[in-house]
Parts: C-alpha cells; sequence; structure tokens
C-alpha cells in the first residue's frame, strides 16, 4: 500500500490537457479557424455554437470538420445556460441582432457574457481568453485620414454602433472579472487570473468566394475618383490566422486595426475585382447620381472614407500576412476563377 502512495501521479490523457475553444457566429470565418487549427494537429478542442438541430446538415458538416457542436441560441438566453465552464477561450464572430429596438446595442453579447457568469460574479471554470471581432465602422467617416487605435470612435452607421457598445460591454465585463479577480485572490491566496484577449476591428473581408461578382455583373456602378472613398481590406484566411494569434498574443483588450497594407479606394478596388474576374469594370458616377442607384447600405459603405494604421496588428500579434495587398491575392494562384 505504501508503495502504491509513492507512486507519481499520472499524466491526464492529452484530451483532457487540451484547451477548449468555443466559437460563437460559425460562419465563413469560425469554418477557415477550425480548419487552420486541425491543419495544426488541434491544439485545441474546438466547440461551435449552433442554432440547428442535431440531426441537421450544418451539426454533421462541423462534426467532419473536428469541432463539437453545442445547440444554442443567441436570441434565446435559456439556450445559452449550457455554455457556463464549457470553455478556457472564446472567438465572438456573431454579427449584432438587426432587428433590436435599441439601435445602439448588442444583446447578444450581453446574453452571453450573463451565462458565461452564470450564478457567480466571475466565470468558473474561467474564461481565460476572449476575441471580440469587431468593425473598423466603429470610426465612422474620417474624411480619408490615416488613423490609429488611438482615434476616438465616432460610429455612423447602426451596425458600427452597435459594435462600440459590444466592445465597451466587453471591456466592463474585463474590469469587473478583474476585480472579483483579485477579491477571490486575496481571500484564498491563489493566483486567480482574469480574463485577456483582444477586439479585432475589422473592415472588408475578402476571398476567392468572398468578392462583388453578382454586383459587378449586375452592373451596379462606383463612385467617380474625386467623390470616391477610401476602403480597407484583409482576407479571409489572414483574419483566421489573426484569430488564433489573438488568443495568444493579445494581453490586454486594446483594439487592432486588422487591415491589410492595401491603400485603394472603392471603385478602385471593384475595377481590380472586375480585371481579375475578366468582367467589365463598372459605370463611375458623381455621389448626387449614385445614390439614387444603389441600395441605402451600399451607400452607407460608400460614404464613409478612411485609412487604416496596422502597425499595431503587426507589433503585437507578430503576423505575418499571407496577403499583404489585395494586388497579392489576385496575383496568386487562389485567385478569382469565373
Amino acid at each position: 500500500m505504501q508503495a502504491t502512495r509513492n507512486l507519481p501521479p499520472r499524466a491526464l490523457p492529452r484530451h483532457f490537457r487540451q484547451p477548449r475553444l468555443l466559437l460563437v457566429g460559425c460562419g465563413d470565418i469560425a469554418e477557415r479557424i477550425t480548419r487552420l487549427l486541425g491543419a495544426q494537429n488541434s491544439r485545441y478542442r474546438i466547440r461551435a455554437v449552433l442554432r440547428h438541430a442535431p440531426e441537421s446538415a450544418a451539426w454533421r458538416h462541423w462534426r467532419q470538420l473536428g469541432a463539437t457542436p453545442l445547440r444554442a441560441d443567441l436570441d434565446q438566453p435559456r439556450t445559452l445556460q449550457r455554455l457556463h465552464g464549457i470553455a478556457d477561450s472564446i472567438i465572438y464572430l456573431a454579427p449584432p441582432a438587426e432587428q433590436h429596438p435599441d439601435r445602439a446595442m448588442d444583446p447578444r453579447l450581453n446574453r452571453l457574457l450573463a451565462a458565461l457568469h452564470g450564478e457567480k460574479s466571475l466565470p468558473r471554470p474561467g474564461v481565460k481568453r476572449f476575441v471580440l471581432i469587431s468593425t473598423t465602422g466603429v470610426y465612422g467617416d474620417q474624411q480619408g485620414a490615416l488613423i490609429d487605435e488611438t482615434c476616438p470612435v465616432a460610429p455612423r452607421t447602426v451596425r458600427g454602433r452597435r459594435r462600440a457598445t459590444a466592445e465597451a460591454t466587453l471591456r466592463h465585463w474585463h474590469r469587473s472579472s478583474c476585480r472579483n479577480s483579485n477579491q477571490s485572490s486575496r481571500q484564498s491566496g491563489l493566483a486567480n487570473m482574469a480574463p485577456t484577449g483582444g477586439i479585432l476591428r475589422v473592415p472588408g473581408i475578402y476571398a476567392a468566394n468572398r468578392l462583388p461578382i453578382e454586383r459587378l455583373r449586375a452592373g451596379t456602378p462606383a463612385l467617380r475618383p474625386e467623390d470616391d472613398t477610401w476602403t480597407n481590406h484583409i482576407h479571409a484566411d489572414d483574419l483566421a490566422r489573426i484569430c488564433w494569434l489573438a488568443l495568444t498574443r493579445s494581453a490586454t483588450l486594446r483594439p487592432v486595426n486588422t487591415s491589410d497594407d492595401s491603400t485603394l479606394k472603392m471603385g478602385d478596388w471593384f475595377d481590380a475585382v472586375a480585371d481579375a474576374a475578366g468582367l467589365a469594370r463598372p459605370k463611375r458616377l458623381p455621389r448626387a447620381e449614385l445614390k439614387e442607384r444603389v441600395s441605402p447600405m451600399l451607400y452607407s459603405f460608400m460614404s464613409e472614407s478612411r485609412r487604416l494604421d496596422n502597425q499595431r496588428l503587426k507589433r503585437e500579434l507578430r503576423i505575418r500576412l499571407r496577403y499583404p495587398t489585395v494586388s497579392d491575392f489576385f496575383e496568386s494562384p487562389e485567385g478569382p476563377l469565373c
């Protein structure tokens, strides 16, 4: 019996030692993250939040990717209770609720954070990392100025206002977690780290399957050069890698401009896509005339002009972009084939 007590403890199986990653908002980018981590021999145990039923095609698809689906709906708070204590790390990619009457609120994130807290002031087991996918729309119209993350937020669109509120909500949650963590540490004498992570402010996402091909085929016009606005881009594969790196390399909830090195106006972007796809370039119109020809949503994108400084992305996340500019993508074998 004494010899048995002196034996060294056996290590837990690898399955139980892997960090648990929860993906909330399981669209194209979440799938790319899952494939990326799968290619790296499943460093994480990935769990994907789905609204679909277990017998659905989406459920089977995520199982084939190597993830464990969890049925929960961000619009149904009761279904989120099962997420309490389910993950060490979270990447939140879900869009804000479009139909909510408060045009400056993101209730989906609020519900998730409430579910993570459960009945305690700090999530247990603790969420160590939280990455929020935000939008560069929080800056509003900067009239073409080159801006970094110190630029004050001034959103003009509903989506931008909701994302700015989501960022503030996550910071408040983080501050509350830090206070509770410090209090718990003093009472127990044990270290109890509050969650950290990053806020990624993402511009226009593109990939071979995310190009404005149909818009070009429909003949949707663009602004003439003297009226045109600056636009910013990031390839979907690069964004997936940045999300993963932010889990381990973002020490605080400081925002990061998640943009490549491209310097393009929107009309030039459409021209580049058209040239790469072998389509006619869009007609250029004055702003007053174009406003009558496009949808209000598209026009809102054409009414905000800014250029993003991405030095914090390179310095803190230390990423080497696969596609530093959109030209690098169009010139690559992965470019559009139409």
